[in-house]
């Protein structure tokens, strides 16, 4: 859903520090990797202490980093295909500390045992919509549906929770995790049924 704003991000408002960072010899590589420190850092230490506007702060800015990498990696004409593999496997590791840091939260601040559960459904869920689609193509099958991308979750997250504990109004982030937590599990039903019929279509 969220993917159709990547080629401004990319083409306009990152691209002088995209010319900056290659000028300066950083690999997309490296830049995955800051990225990927970056957001667990924020999300694991931020959240677990109830900073969580600045922690939204914090990850926000090195999120970026998945725009960047990718485009860099264009740019200086990379081909292999390691930077593909590097950058999906941190994103399951930033991801499972955002959804860690917020369940942390509920653990030690909110002592909320339901969405304490609930933070890690959207975790669990969220890599499950990640492996679907990358065992299905896999597998020769076109993966790619559903109503919760990773943006469309990292966003969906990231926004309530910033202004939920701005405004004082924490059940803004608490229905987000609800429906991050449908959004992701009707994803992945989505992506089973598209291999499963692709699957029945080719088989002899």
């Amino acid at each position: 859903m969220l993917d159709r704003f990547k080629a401004f991000w990319q083409g306009k408002a990152l691209a002088p520090f995209i010319d900056l960072f290659i000028r300066l010899g950083i690999s997309p590589d490296a830049i995955t990797v800051i990225g990927t420190l970056g957001v667990s850092a924020a999300a694991l230490v931020c959240f677990p202490q109830g900073w969580l506007w600045q922690g939204v702060v914090a990850v926000t800015v090195f999120v970026f980093s998945d725009l960047v990498d990718g485009a860099m990696a264009r740019k200086v004409g990379r081909t292999d295909l390691f930077g593909a593999f590097l950058d999906s496997t941190l994103d399951r590791i930033a991801d499972a500390a955002l959804f860690g840091g917020m369940a942390l939260f509920f653990a030690w601040q909110a002592e909320d045992r339901l969405y304490l559960v609930l933070s890690l459904v959207c975790l669990a869920m969220g890599s499950v919509t990640s492996y679907a689609r990358s065992k299905g193509e896999q597998l020769g099958f076109n993966a790619k549906t559903g109503l919760a991308e990773r943006p469309d979750r990292l966003v969906g997250l990231l926004v309530p929770t910033f202004f939920g504990d701005v405004l004082g109004i924490p059940w803004l982030y608490e229905i987000a995790l609800w429906v991050i937590a449908a959004l992701s599990t009707i994803t992945v039903l989505q992506r089973i049924l598209l291999v499963r019929r692709q699957a029945l279509a080719s088989a002899p």
